[in-house]
């Protein structure tokens, strides 16, 4: 059923379905957020684990995982081209309004997100705002100019509790690279 589903969607090149590790690989240029809901559609949960391009290895990719206990979320980072990265990123947890988050210059999470460090590069490193909404929900799709992805490998994302960085922050996850879509 899911991988039915999934080849009817736009841009979907190819669809893999491990049952037993509860994996589904899908090869396409169709937006995340529109697989996912396509695949939510079959009466499941998503998440997508992993983004890039196997087939160009001039293109890097990288993925934050946020695993709770309180906060869920996944961030991917794909190298467009030499200039331009795009940025996905889905979020639960989280209470309603505006949360900062930006990417810090350290991955060391034995402290949380007050343990990574500054902010990585002003103004890369600033990724803005999430608006969360009331069921506790953001979800994030935006460019970001100048930013590589290789430089990001080994840092991390923190995610703050106001829109202004004015606390230790929330929550934080290593940046990791990543390979194929998961």
């Amino acid at each position: 059923a899911v991988k039915s589903k999934l080849q009817t969607v736009e841009g979907v090149k190819n669809v893999d379905v491990d049952l037993d590790n509860q994996v589904v690989r899908i090869l396409g240029s169709s937006p995340v957020k529109t697989m996912t809901e396509a695949l939510e559609q079959t009466g499941r949960k998503a998440r997508l684990i992993g983004q890039g391009v196997p087939d160009d290895f001039l293109i890097s990719a990288a993925v934050a995982e946020f695993k709770g206990p309180d906060i869920f979320g996944v961030v991917r980072l794909a190298q467009v081209s030499m200039e331009l990265t795009r940025i996905e990123a889905n979020f639960s947890g989280l209470s309603p309004g505006k949360h900062a988050w930006s990417i810090n210059e350290f991955g060391d999470l034995t402290r949380g997100a007050a343990s990574t460090g500054k902010l990585y590069s002003l103004p890369l490193g600033d990724l803005g705002t999430l608006d969360v909404d009331e069921k506790g929900e953001a979800f994030y799709s935006g460019p970001k100019e100048k930013l590589r992805v290789a430089d990001l490998i080994g840092r991390a994302i923190a995610v703050y509790a106001t829109e202004d960085k004015s606390d230790a922050g929330l929550t934080a996850a290593v940046i990791a690279r990543s390979a194929g879509v998961g």
